[in-house]
């Protein structure tokens, strides 16, 4: 379980090298943990797309990252909108007309318990749309440019990366075994459980990434919690916002848990691919016993839940890849 008081940060902006060269996507960029994120990759030179539904956001968020930084890498808004899967193919053809490689995809944007009976443009539960569904298709669209960056880098290294914002509610509220899997079909009255679900989801892609595509082809699939922010999440429960904030943190404390998930040189495609990183950067090995457990194939004596839910996504996707 994760401490709500997590110990002092060991990575910091300060442990960030040089990222040119190198190509980042930070999905939700505009806003919150994502533009810390975003900020924090131009000012070490690194060539970021904030990808996101409104340009006038994005072209904001760009206009304050240029002037804090004079001597940055390049930044700029890619269209994406993971709440309608029909235009996600769309994104990443634009992406790969200016990209021959990605080298890491944090797919930070997402919603929080938005009014119970919210859907995405083709009637899916909205949180697990945007939370999952869409990432899920646009990291599997994205996946050679990836390989491809994977090729570029020092063999082993572990430096292309894709990152799944999970979070500790899940660990408080998801029920035993993570996920219900007719949840998903029939999606609870309950905006708090299927955001839970989401992010259990998140888990699980990670996990599964990492399994099936990732450490064959050299590249890090890997879940965090970026602990307790301040930010745009809580647009749709305000109330929460005001009640936890003795123990919310600013997003620049909460981006180095997931800078750290990106750029930390402790996480290799060998021995920590599929880990779940904690704040304020660390390898979580406490993670409850029955998530864990879900994550593990039925062959190798897990319940094989992960696989099921990624079995879930492909489903739902498959019409629109």
């Amino acid at each position: 379980m994760v401490a709500i008081l997590p110990p002092t940060p060991t990575f910091t902006e300060g442990e960030v090298g040089t990222q040119e060269g190198r190509v980042f996507v930070v999905t939700g960029g505009y806003s919150g943990i994502g533009f810390v994120i975003s900020k924090v990759l131009y000012q070490h030179k690194g060539r970021v797309y904030i990808a996101g539904r409104s340009e006038a956001k994005a072209n904001e968020a760009i206009k304050a990252i240029q002037e804090a930084t004079h001597d940055g890498g390049t930044i700029e808004f890619l269209h994406l909108d993971l709440e309608d899967l029909s235009t996600i193919k769309a994104a990443v053809q634009d992406l790969s007309a200016k990209e021959t490689k990605i080298d890491i995809v944090w797919n930070n944007a997402g919603v929080s318990q938005p009014p119970v009976g919210s859907v995405s443009k083709q009637g899916l539960e909205l949180q697990m749309a945007v939370n999952c569904l869409g990432p899920f298709l646009f990291t599997k669209l994205l996946w050679p440019l990836l390989e491809a960056g994977a090729a570029a880098s020092a063999p082993g290294s572990g430096s292309v990366r894709v990152l799944w914002p999970s979070s500790q509610f899940m660990e408080l509220s998801a029920p035993t075994g993570g996920i219900v899997i007719s949840e998903l079909i029939n999606p609870p009255k309950d905006k708090a459980r299927n955001y839970a679900n989401s992010k259990t989801g998140n888990l699980f892609l990670a996990t599964e990434f990492a399994k099936r595509l990732g450490s064959r082809n050299g590249i890090v699939s890997a879940a965090y919690n970026p602990g307790a922010a301040s930010s745009n999440l809580f647009r749709h429960t305000p109330w929460l916002g005001i009640l936890a904030r003795p123990l919310m943190h600013k997003p620049q404390r909460a981006a180095l848990t997931a800078l750290y998930a990106g750029l930390s040189d402790e996480i290799k495609v060998e021995t920590s691919n599929g880990c779940y990183v904690i704040p304020w950067g660390r390898i979580s090995t406490s993670l409850r016993k029955d998530l864990q457990n879900a994550t593990i194939g039925r062959e190798d004596g897990g319940t094989g839940t992960a696989s099921e839910f990624w079995d879930f996504c492909e489903e739902k996707t498959s019409d629109y890849a």
